[in-house]
């Protein structure tokens, strides 16, 4: 049998974490092989967070975090300068 790419998706069943399911399942090909992983599993979760997954959906691919899906999450710096923690005058 010939070799696969493996990818998983980090997904919480939430809707759009299933509408990038979908996405990505219509997009492989044959030697694409698709694991959905819920992150609702504390397993799942610790290598979510192994890989760098700071949202979901997330996918990696043989291993490695796609470079759409890093770098993403709450901000300190970009929520602070949206008023989070100032209090209203």
């Amino acid at each position: 049998m010939a070799a696969k790419r493996k990818i998983e998706i980090f997904s919480a069943g939430c809707p759009t974490c299933d509408e990038a399911v979908t996405k990505i399942k219509a997009l492989a090909c044959p030697s694409c092989e698709i694991v959905v992983l819920d992150m609702k599993d504390p397993a799942v979760a610790q290598r979510a967070k192994t890989l760098g997954v700071r949202s979901v959906p997330a996918v990696s691919i043989d291993g490695k975090l796609a470079d759409c899906c890093s770098g993403r999450g709450p901000d300190e710096g970009t929520l602070r300068a949206a008023g989070l923690g100032q209090a209203l005058p």
